[in-house]
Order: structure tokens, then C-alpha cells, then sequence
């Protein structure tokens, strides 16, 4: 069977390429649309092998989880965030920045299944978190909160989960610098930052945006609106590529470093933070339908889809710009990401809709044949080969929660692509 799969995953890719066009081509013909429209309904097929698999390895997973528990060494590692370098399962507390990436990958195994098995599950692990609500130390209760919480109260409709989104965006909203137009990320390093704003910050502002809706008190949505036009007018560069970290001038409220962190140096453009900001924007553009953000969004889609150094398979180097490059590593989790935005952008894009959604499957058909674990491997992830943190040699090569978090809702979003929307507000 799976044999038989790979036979249609390079037949898809066969007839993508041959239907793909670029972004300023014109309208396709109506043989190129019956074209595209049969790729649909191949990768179509694969949504639900796919969540079969998950389900495989999330059951194999949970089993890991629980030898993992038996044997830690500290009390508040309630939940899996990669793989060790002896293989064994790495879990991490409430306050790491991805403890809300598992939580949230079981609700998503719910929203497709509808199995209440997996509700009880992400219900059981999100409560293990659910501290972080009052975590004024993090920039990341939106990666925290809402991918957990956020997603149960959609599927659930619990008031409990409501006033934990709420709290987590009073909390979130405290770190905001109204001099500065932004949400301070890192509180460390202060010896170089004075105010640091990353660019991944930004995928943080979907718990504000909620909080509003929520709630009707405005003041979230501000605060979100205005730390997005800080980054747009501060991270990117004139290809619309984007800075890691942007450092503020606490007094003047003035720009006073322009670095990385976690990329390969300060002018490169680091994949995931090309990533998020392509996210990011696309999601501040649902809600907002502000034209400058649907704009930024695709001038960061053809950055990554024009750079000479993107290979062919559509998974990126861990940075673009690394010189090593072809020997360096991917990063399956830039990848997941991606595809998971170019679905939503796809739903706002009429001129490159087509082709949005043609390089998102090719991404998808990429992973599940070349980089997806086998079943019952690696402590039940789904994805491998990310790279968490290259230049301080950590997580490299290895599978991250969050790839198999944003590959699960690229699976979802590739299922609704055929409603009017892929979010409904």
C-alpha cells in the first residue's frame, strides 16, 4: 500500500510541475485548471492516510510519553518537545516556549477524527499547562495558549477554556511597550538587548486577535495591530526577507540592533523566521483585512519560492544564506509552516491562488514521502529532520513538535480547501 502511494505521490508532483506557473503569469487554461483540480483530489486522498498514520504514531507516542514520566527527573516535565542526542524522548516543562505544540497536535487529531479519545488526551495535557496563563516572563503564550487552549475552545465551546485564552492574552498583553509599538520577547541578554522583539513574536498575536473577538474589549486587538506594524516597518529588508531580532532603544523608542540569534548570521535569512513571518502575516491579515499585510505576505511567499538556494523538493535549508549549503541541514518544521500559511494565503489570493496551493502540496508530498518517521519510530513524532537551534548545537537533525503540529493543520487546511473559506469569523 504505501508502495502504491509513492507511485502517486510522484505522479502528483509530475503533473504539478508540469502545471505550475509563475506568479506573473497569466490565468491558466481550462485543460491547466482541469489539471490542477486533478492534483486536488490525488493529495486529497492522502489527508486521511495520512491522519490514519498520526493516529498510529500518536497512540505509540502517548505509550512513550508515559515511560518518559516513570522515569524524569524533574517534576514539571509534563509534555514531549523532540528527541534527545541517545534517543531517548526529550519532555520539557509548562514554560518552555513549545509546551503547547502536543496539546494542541492532539486537538487536531480530534478536529479530523472526531474520536473522543484524542479530546481526552489533548484535554489531559493542556491542563498540565494551563499555569502559563500567568506566565508574565513569556512572549509565547500565544504558541503556549491558544495552540492548546485556543484549539479546544474551538472544538469544545468550553467556558473554562474561554477564561484561560482570556487571562493568557491579559497576561501576554503586560509585556507590551506602547513607546515602542511592540511585545518584548526575550527578558535574558541584557547585557546587548534592551528591548528585543523577534520575529517569531508575531505568530503570538492570534491569542490577542481572539481575545478581542471574545471578549469585544478592543484593547487586544490594538495592541496586536500595532506590534504588527512595528515589525513590518522594522524586520524586512527590501526583498521582503526578514531579521531575526530587533532590538528598541527603551527610551527613545528607537531601533538600535538589526541581528540573529538562531540564524546563520545577521544579513542571512534564517528559514523558520522566514517561516513565521509568512505565517504570521496572512494570520494578522484574517483578521484585520489590512491590504499591507496581504501584500507583505506574498512578497515573503516569492522571497522563499524565488531564492536560488530553496532546493527542489521545497524544504528548506535550516538558512538560506549558509554558505555550506548543500551540506547543511533542513528544516522539515520551516517547511510545515509554510505550507500551512500558503493554504490560508491561497483563500486571499485570486491572481496566485493556484500556484500557492500547487507549491503547498508539493511540500506536503515531499514530506510524507521523504522526511515522515516509520511507524512506531522516534518516540512517535511524525516529521524528521528539523533543526531547532544550529548555531548553539541544539535540536539539529532531529523531529520538533511544532513540524508536527503545523503539518497536521496544513493536512486540515488541505482537506476544508474546498469551503469558501478555511476560517470562518
Amino acid at each position: 500500500m504505501k508502495n502504491l502511494y509513492i507511485i502517486i505521490f510522484i505522479l502528483s508532483i509530475v503533473i504539478q510541475q508540469a502545471s505550475a506557473y509563475n506568479l506573473n503569469n497569466r490565468d491558466k487554461s481550462k485543460e491547466e485548471r482541469k489539471e490542477n483540480n486533478s492534483l486536488h483530489s490525488v493529495t486529497n486522498q492522502i489527508v486521511p492516510e495520512m491522519f490514519n498514520f498520526a493516529s498510529y504514531q500518536f497512540e505509540y507516542a502517548l505509550k512513550c510519553v508515559d515511560e518518559a514520566l516513570e522515569n524524569r527527573t524533574k517534576d514539571d516535565q509534563v509534555t514531549p518537545r523532540t528527541i534527545n542526542r541517545d534517543g531517548t524522548l526529550k519532555l520539557v516543562g509548562p514554560r518552555d516556549w513549545c509546551s503547547g505544540f502536543f496539546p494542541g497536535s492532539l486537538w487536531l487529531m480530534y478536529q479530523y477524527t472526531k474520536d473522543s479519545k484524542w479530546a481526552k488526551q489533548a484535554e489531559k495535557f493542556s491542563e498540565l499547562i494551563e499555569i502559563e496563563q500567568f506566565d508574565e516572563t513569556s512572549h509565547d503564550l500565544g504558541f503556549k495558549m491558544y495552540n492548546s487552549f485556543g484549539n479546544g475552545l474551538k472544538l469544545t465551546n468550553n467556558p473554562h477554556y474561554r477564561n484561560v485564552v482570556i487571562q493568557s492574552a491579559k497576561t501576554l498583553a503586560k509585556r507590551f511597550n506602547a513607546k515602542i509599538g511592540s511585545i518584548r520577547s526575550w527578558d535574558w541578554n541584557r547585557q546587548v538587548w534592551e528591548y528585543p522583539v523577534i520575529i517569531d513574536n508575531m505568530m503570538n498575536l492570534e491569542l490577542l486577535f481572539e481575545a478581542t473577538r471574545l471578549t469585544g474589549d478592543s484593547a487586544f486587538y490594538n495592541i496586536a495591530v500595532t506590534h504588527a506594524d512595528t515589525t513590518l516597518k522594522n524586520h524586512f529588508r527590501d526583498d521582503y526577507s526578514s531579521f531575526h531580532v530587533v532590538d528598541y532603544d527603551t527610551i527613545t523608542g528607537k531601533v538600535r540592533l538589526k541581528q540573529t540569534f538562531q540564524g546563520y548570521s545577521d544579513p542571512s535569512a534564517w528559514a523558520r523566521g522566514q517561516a513565521w513571518a509568512l505565517y504570521s502575516f496572512i494570520m494578522s491579515y484574517r483578521y484585520t483585512l489590512t491590504p499591507q499585510y496581504l501584500k507583505q505576505s506574498e512578497g515573503i511567499a516569492h522571497f522563499i519560492f524565488s531564492h536560488p538556494n530553496l532546493p527542489s523538493d521545497l524544504i528548506p535549508y535550516w538558512d538560506f544564506d549558509d554558505p555550506r549549503i548543500p551540506n547543511v541541514p533542513r528544516d522539515v518544521s520551516s517547511a510545515s509552516i509554510i505550507a500551512s500559511a500558503l493554504y490560508e494565503l491561497s483563500e486571499y489570493s485570486d491572481k496566485n491562488k493556484n500556484q500557492y496551493i500547487a507549491w503547498a502540496d508539493q511540500i506536503l508530498m515531499n514530506l510524507i514521502e521523504h522526511y515522515r518517521a516509520e511507524p512506531g519510530t522516534t518516540q512517535g513524532f511524525l516529521l524528521l529532520h528539523s533543526t531547532g537551534h544550529l548555531p548553539g548545537n541544539s535540536e539539529i537533525d532531529v523531529p520538533i513538535n511544532y513540524a508536527d503540529y503545523y503539518f497536521l493543520e496544513a493536512l486540515l487546511r488541505k482537506q476544508n480547501l474546498t469551503d469558501n473559506k478555511i476560517y470562518d469569523l
